[in-house]
């Protein structure tokens, strides 16, 4: 069953050289970890008992009230890498402890750590720098740990299959297990149509050496897990680790899961589970304004009309050496008003030192978008360098309305064009 090397994936989904990863287009919803094992547990997916807490007495009553001589203490954040994070002040960035994740054996314990947890800043290799203040914690019971495992199931849109990736390198640093022994990470490709097959499920089990009991309680959550997956529209369910015990149980120990938002429709109950504190200001309001933004890390904002030319014009800028440093797409029925909603949020972004608008006028009049940069620019006091592609419905109209301002907008006949022009405005590649 030795595979070889495959992409790891994790949420949130960002912005890579070639592209957007597989968990799709920056429009994935994470949850808590005590949201996702609550999940795990209505499908019948094998869980500790744990306790959602909010302050330092709320953690010492569920450490009381388990009845467990060891429990872990979880911080919950949108984030991979708890247990390897660090502890900062959130206004001094005084360290406050190392690990995200701390196994206690007394109730003195247990205080410690939600004291230095709750209201601290982490930060692990997903957060960057500036870490997640942590305003939830999880206090779960312990169990007697014979072995651990990694589990995922993802969405692998390249294939439009559900990827299965397993390994006996649980616990770990999977990216590096994946990067070093990749003959250590199992997978199997599932035919939605098909469903989850019983030879697929003896094969993954058979690779991870289970037997016995252990086999047969890993087929049946292993289903269960793929019921919750494709029942509940999520883009990523990450089982990392799911251990087995000294009797042969399997036990989902963590559980990272995203949602596809292009589902929400469908999900009403979704509203209940998100967590507004764990996503940026900026992308909320674009959310309520009917704009599609997620925040990168580069230099050159971008306002694109429609998802795939947002993707291509963001590969384009890292062609000619520069970094995109948002996705905006405005979609195909913009008006002005949100155009220069669109403008603020780029500009609100101190890292931005040019913009690049690409538009490709369907549905959207280019008159209408040239109105709208004209409004914006005037409005926000623009002052860094702005290039602005037109083509389509009325684009002779939109050039004529931009050439006939005195503002400093360098117009572009192509995306190529564009593209090492606004590099080349802002000084060249990062």
């Amino acid at each position: 069953m030795a595979q070889a090397p495959v992409p790891l994936v994790h949420a949130p989904a960002k912005y890579s050289k070639t592209g957007f990863d597989s968990l799709g287009l920056g429009s994935d919803m994470n949850i808590h970890e005590y949201q996702g094992k609550a999940l795990l547990k209505a499908s019948g997916v094998p869980v500790l008992e744990g306790v959602h807490c909010t302050t330092v007495e709320a953690a010492l009553t569920a450490y009381d009230k388990l009845g467990s001589k060891v429990v872990a203490v979880k911080s919950q954040i949108h984030a991979g890498g708890r247990g390897k994070g660090t502890l900062y002040h959130p206004e001094s960035r005084e360290h406050v402890m190392d690990g995200g994740v701390k196994i206690a054996f007394s109730r003195e314990e247990v205080n410690t750590y939600a004291t230095n947890i709750l209201g601290n800043v982490l930060v692990t290799i997903q957060t960057g720098d500036e870490g997640k203040i942590v305003n939830n914690l999880y206090v779960e019971a312990g169990c007697d740990i014979a072995h651990e495992y990694y589990l995922a199931i993802l969405v692998d849109r390249e294939n439009k299959s559900v990827l299965i990736m397993a390994s006996t390198e649980g616990g770990m640093d999977i990216e590096h297990v994946a990067e070093t022994t990749p003959e250590k990470i199992h997978k199997i490709s599932v035919d939605p149509n098909a469903g989850l097959l019983g030879y697929q499920k003896r094969d993954l089990a058979l690779a991870l050496g289970l037997t016995g009991a252990a086999h047969k309680f890993f087929a049946k959550a292993l289903s269960s897990m793929y019921t919750m997956f494709v029942s509940s529209d999520c883009s990523m369910l990450e089982i990392n680790p799911l251990v087995k015990t000294a009797d042969e149980q399997i036990v989902a120990l963590d559980a990272k899961v995203s949602f596809d938002e292009n589902a929400e429709f469908r999900h009403k109950d979704w509203d209940e589970l998100r967590d507004l504190s764990e996503e940026e200001d900026v992308e909320i309001r674009a959310k309520e304004t009917g704009l599609s933004y997620v925040k990168l890390d580069g230099n050159i904002g971008c306002l694109v009309n429609g998802a795939g030319l947002a993707m291509a014009t963001m590969d384009v800028i890292k062609l000619y050496g520069g970094e995109p440093a948002n996705f905006l797409d405005v979609g195909g029925g913009a008006n002005e008003e949100q155009v220069k909603t669109a403008f603020s949020i780029i500009l609100e972004d101190p890292n931005v030192k040019g913009i690049l608008v690409n538009i490709f006028g369907g549905i959207m009049r280019c008159d209408i978008i040239a109105r709208g940069v004209i409004a914006a620019t005037e409005a926000l006091d623009l002052d860094v360098p702005l290039v602005v592609r037109l083509a389509g419905t009325n684009v002779d109209e939109g050039k004529a309305i931009l050439a006939a301002s005195d503002l400093n907008i360098h117009p572009a006949d192509d995306l190529a064009e564009g593209a090492q022009r606004i590099v080349e405005l802002i000084g060249g590649a990062v």
